[in-house]
């Protein structure tokens, strides 16, 4: 995906350019997906590449022209996972933070600074990636890429090894920044600031939160599939939330494993499969085996006009948390589209196979009533919704958890009212926070 600067473009090499990122899916390949997402945008007002929280890489034609293929692959995976990490995310979140901080020098950023502490996130989030680039291109699958000499590391600013940035930036002080890292600006898909040479949302080819959060569970689910040599700190990554910030996922799967454990029952022993340690006895005694029946799971997703892009991304992110902490696979779980209509019906084995579509007005319902109508019945349906919905007078036939997106209240048009009245008493409802 390449947008349109007619200037810049005549100036850079493209060729150059996206055989360097050919170069970096090879070394990495289980960030193939993210890397060819990426919008590529000519820019001279950038001095090195950069990227933006919508998915578009700032190139310099100068900075191309002066660096080798080599060099500009390991430049390609360090701006992609900016990208992959949600650091512009997550960036936000540490801001809000240090702004609600009651006691003076105590937040970890200092909000009357902004450029200043722009800088220090910057750095921070480039030992982040950095300390698990050095690993991962000399560990003999980085295919003999190395990071490009003055890159920043935690050994170069002098900082001991951590993992995630939140935890660098702490160790990094103000007075630290001099040299010739103060020039660095990785863009605003980094640190959350402003950037001179970016877009904006009303700029070519954006990517909105909905699509990244697909690619990244695309990423995870390439990572958790790989056997080759995977840097620690991206295994930590795939295994982890998607927002690690905030904890409203564990608290859906725990209770989602409470539904599951009462309506299928903690297992059972059955003769049709006999123990494997049966043979241990020769033959004179035929032992039961132990059977954990799975359950069929239907989700509903609102995707009525009221749900935000945001939503949706948290959405199909929790679609994903949930099958794998459960470890349900294969054809037990149906994904259902609904606003005011049922749009779509999937049974899938991955969330990166969901397709949300929607729109209109919303009446979950619908969606509540095809589930149960649909053969096998599910044991369990899981509403992911803004509430904004009448639900069923009759309580299901199964256990349903209502999982409501923790944004700002929304007017109703069912209750002319801002903010959505709580789910039925028949529904376990977890706020998505």
């Amino acid at each position: 995906m390449i947008a349109q600067h007619d200037e810049a473009r005549g100036q850079l090499d493209m060729g150059k350019l996206l055989a360097a990122r050919r170069l970096a899916v090879t070394a990495c390949p289980y960030l193939a997906t993210a890397l060819h997402a990426l919008a590529i945008v000519p820019s001279p007002g950038v001095l090195t590449m950069g990227v933006d929280r919508y998915w578009r890489c700032y190139v310099s034609p100068a900075f191309v022209a002066a660096t080798s293929v080599r060099d500009l692959a390991v430049v390609w995976l360090h701006e992609v996972s900016h990208l992959i990490r949600d650091h512009h995310g997550r960036a936000q979140t540490l801001m809000e933070r240090s702004r609600r901080q009651p006691a003076a020098g105590s937040a970890p950023l200092d909000p009357r600074h902004p450029l200043r502490e722009q800088l220090r996130l910057n750095l921070a989030m480039d030992c982040e990636i950095n300390d698990d680039l050095v690993v991962g291109l000399t560990d003999g699958g980085g295919g003999g890429l190395r990071l490009p000499d003055g890159a920043v590391t935690p050994a170069r600013l002098r900082l001991p090894r951590r993992e995630l940035f939140e935890e660098y930036v702490t160790d990094l002080r103000p007075v630290s920044l001099r040299g010739d890292v103060v020039w660095l600006d990785c863009g605003s898909g980094a640190h959350a600031g402003s950037t001179p040479w970016e877009l904006g949302e009303a700029g070519a080819h954006p990517l909105g939160k909905y699509a990244a959060a697909a690619i990244r569970i695309r990423v995870r689910e390439a990572i958790s599939k790989t056997r080759g040599p995977i840097p620690a700190g991206w295994r930590r990554w795939a295994e982890g939330p998607d927002e690690p910030s905030q904890d409203w996922r564990a608290l859906l799967g725990s209770a989602f494993r409470a539904c599951l454990a009462a309506a299928t029952g903690a297992g059972d022993y059955t003769y049709r499969r006999p123990s494997r340690r049966a043979g241990s006895l020769g033959g004179a005694v035929v032992l039961p085996g132990l059977r954990w029946p799975l359950p069929q799971v239907a989700v509903v997703v609102d995707t009525s006009r009221s749900v935000t892009d945001a939503d949706l991304g948290s959405a199909l992110s929790e679609v994903a948390g949930i099958s794998r902490a459960v470890g349900v696979r294969g054809n037990r779980i149906s994904v259902y589209s609904c606003d005011a209509a049922v749009h779509t019906v999937q049974q899938i084995c991955a969330a990166h196979e969901i397709s949300l579509v929607g729109g209109g007005g919303t009446d979950l319902r619908r969606g509540i009533s095809r589930a149960l109508s649909c053969a096998p019945s599910p044991d369990i349906i899981v509403v992911l919704t803004d509430g904004v919905t009448p639900w069923p007078t009759v309580p299901p036939s199964c256990r349903v958890i209502a999982g409501i997106f923790g944004s700002a209240p929304r007017y109703s048009e069912h209750t002319g009212q801002t903010g959505p009245p709580p789910p039925p008493e028949w529904a376990q409802t977890v706020h998505l926070r």
